[in-house]
């Protein structure tokens, strides 16, 4: 009877890790060059980078010495 190979088989699952692992970057830098195609509405103040751009922060005022 043959014994395992189980160095085969580890560099197989390695193998099968690192795709894994390229086609998820693959899938992230896909999502991040298209973010309104998973279904985010163009118009959620959350994930609307325009709307970002357009509307200043507001800064709570400091409390100061004199006042």
């Amino acid at each position: 009877m043959a014994t395992p190979n189980y160095g085969y088989e580890k560099r197989q699952k390695e193998l099968a890790k690192k795709k894994k692992k390229e086609e998820k970057l693959r899938e992230k830098a896909h999502r991040k060059l298209s973010p309104s195609s998973d279904g985010l509405a163009p118009g959620d103040p959350e994930t609307d980078v325009a709307s970002l751009e357009h509307d200043a922060p507001t800064v709570p005022e400091l409390p100061t010495k004199n006042g």
